[in-house]
């Protein structure tokens, strides 16, 4: 299984990455000081139940008085329905804090991918997408709400302990106290290691996801190699890895846990002990050393979750980073201010101001390499005329598919210009450009729902009529009224409940309905079987009257009425024509065309032999 190399994070705690994770609590502002003034009401009523017991001891039970017994049972009673109701009332808002951060971060970082440029798919992995818009992103919304819930919770009881505490006897309150810092420091000490063994979880996570994802979409083709051992064996490693970093992660956790308790306890026996000499000495009442002790179990019992509530911080933190490593990624190709001033983007486009296409394009002087590699495209230079088609030959890397991705600005040269009707394509929106687009690739992807829906992506106000009208253009009209239910058959995940050659038809019908200016075909018929391949042609021969074409062809047969053949090698034209005028050169596609031709010619002759 090939591995990703994802960003590694070094940081200790990064106040600036939570300052960035908590504008997502913003929108919930009104919610959170309610939720923070209820936490602060919790605390001060948990501090009051030992105040008033303290007060029960010393009034009631040491002197064996009951008078005023019933008035203090019932502010008692008060008290637990308050706490009650706050309690109640807490769960239920930061539920819907959790879940309102949860969809924000979801749908922020989904907006992000719909931006992003093809080359960040080209060396991202769909399951580490998958992680962080998952798992990462639950963990955020858990943490951001519930962690602060907790920690509000705890930073007020603490904080009305500890007032209570020097309340009653300050000298003892600084002996049970002396503990925390040695405490702040042990917890300084566990930070970095809790945090660095999280990061490691959460990258090993990732990878496990993406290995689901490739053992998923690759299952037909591991059972015909036969590498279900294997991918098992390297599923194994890799999960291996996790387990061994989750358990180094949990056994640190469980050692800082007991720390705290164990400084906890050491904190009740100072009290115990220099409480019990004032109890003897008579300057302190035994109410008072009650509370003391109740106290300093109430102060550490906070103490131990805030502990807990900083591990999970960690793992958030490691959360964080990688979620927002996406968010904040950048395209690659962005418009300039002023171009999305006057044209929009793909969110707000603004159509009013649009130019029609007529379909003429250059490219001039265009050189393009990928990132980390060599050039694709050297000095580049074509001129293709409103409604012409040109189809593009070559063999495998020869830079076909990039002079269309180009064209389409999917990526943009390094080098030269591409002028659509005489324009810098970078003067005018990608939406406007993409909009213009008719894009049919050799391996059609279609979307669950049904076949009606499918050719309605390429244009969403389309009406029932115009889908069929534009079925019928490329031929697909007639095998969608023979499936179950017509155009409203469910297609299935990726369309899989459909041939190959359907699944291409419809996506011609998608492509078409938006009545494009500038038609792309990716090798679409390189994948189907020749019945298909016919119906296609006939579709093609019709739908690209009037608009300007790029076929990319890997047979060669169905290129042959193209305007322009232009042939392909290591980024440049080295033969161009229609088919007759290649064909009588008898160069480069001369003998492309004759081996092809001679192939299939011996295909079709094996096949009529094993028939008979």
């Amino acid at each position: 299984m090939a591995m990703y190399d994802e960003e590694d994070f070094s940081k200790g705690f990064d106040l600036t990455l939570w300052k960035k994770l908590l504008k997502y609590a913003k929108p919930y502002k009104s919610w959170m000081i309610l939720l923070a003034a209820i936490l602060i009401g919790s605390g001060i009523v948990d501090a009051a139940f030992t105040m008033m017991s303290k007060y029960a001891i010393d009034k009631f039970i040491v002197p064996g008085n009951l008078e005023g017994m019933d008035k203090f049972m019932l502010y008692y009673g008060l008290l637990v329905i308050l706490q009650a109701v706050n309690i109640g009332m807490l769960i239920a808002i930061a539920g819907k804090i959790e879940m309102g951060i949860t969809y924000d971060i979801r749908k922020e970082g989904f907006k992000r991918l719909q931006e992003l440029s093809f080359s960040y798919y080209d060396k991202t992995p769909v399951g580490w997408i998958m992680a962080r818009m998952n798992s990462d992103t639950t963990r955020l919304g858990e943490t951001i709400a519930w962690g602060l819930v907790d920690l509000a919770w705890g930073s007020a009881m603490m904080v009305a302990v500890m007032v209570s505490m020097l309340y009653m006897n300050w000298k003892l309150a600084l002996i049970t106290l002396s503990v925390v810092p040695v405490l702040a420091v042990l917890s300084i000490f566990f930070q970095q290691k809790i945090l660095n063994l999280y990061r490691k979880v959460k990258k090993i996570n990732s990878r496990i996801t993406g290995a689901f994802n490739e053992g998923i979409m690759g299952a037909k083709t591991s059972k015909v190699l036969v590498r279900e051992e294997k991918n098992l064996e390297e599923f194994k490693e890799i999960t291996g890895q996790m387990f061994k970093a989750s358990v180094k992660a949990a056994v640190l956790t469980s050692i800082y846990l007991p720390v705290v308790m164990a400084l906890g306890s050491i904190g009740t026996a100072f009290v115990l002990w220099f409480g019990g000499d004032g109890l003897v000495a008579g300057t302190l009442t035994y109410g008072t050393l009650v509370a003391f002790v109740a106290y300093t179990v109430q102060f550490f019992e906070p103490i131990r979750e805030l502990a807990r509530i900083f591990a999970e911080f960690q793992s958030a933190q490691a959360s964080g980073e990688r979620v927002l490593s996406m968010i904040e990624t950048q395209p690659d190709i962005v418009d300039k201010k002023e171009v999305i001033r006057t044209y929009g983007d793909v969110f707000f486009p603004k159509k009013e101001n649009w130019e029609d296409i007529k379909g003429n394009i250059a490219f001039k002087n265009v050189s393009f390499s990928y990132k980390r590699g060599e050039k694709v495209l050297d000095n580049f230079n074509l001129e293709v005329k409103e409604g012409e088609t040109i189809a593009l030959v070559g063999e495998t890397g020869s830079g076909k598919s990039t002079i269309v991705n180009l064209l389409c600005r999917f990526y943009e040269p390094t080098e030269g210009v591409i002028l659509i009707d005489g324009v810098d394509y970078k003067e005018r929106s990608l939406v406007w450009l993409q909009s213009n687009l008719g894009y049919v690739l050799q391996s059609p992807h279609l979307f669950s729902g049904t076949v009606k829906d499918n050719i309605r992506y390429g244009k969403l106000t389309a009406t029932d009529e115009e889908i069929i009208r534009a079925s019928k253009l490329v031929n697909a009209h007639n095998f969608i009224v023979r499936l179950s239910k017509g155009y409203d058959t469910e297609v299935g995940e990726g369309g899989n409940r459909l041939s190959t050659g359907e699944k291409q038809l419809i996506s011609f019908a998608r492509a078409l309905i938006a009545n494009p200016k500038i038609f792309v075909l990716d090798e679409a018929t390189s994948s189907i079987d020749t019945e298909t391949e016919k119906v296609i042609q006939h579709a093609v021969e019709r739908v690209l009257k009037g608009r300007t074409s790029f076929i990319i062809a890997h047979r060669l047969s169905t290129i042959r009425s193209a305007g322009r053949i232009l042939v392909i090698k290591k980024g440049k034209v080295i033969e161009q024509g229609n088919h007759k005028e290649l064909m009588a050169l008898k160069g480069y596609y001369y003998s492309l065309y004759t081996n092809q031709f001679k192939e299939e010619m011996g295909k079709g002759i094996l096949d009529k032999i094993q028939v008979i």
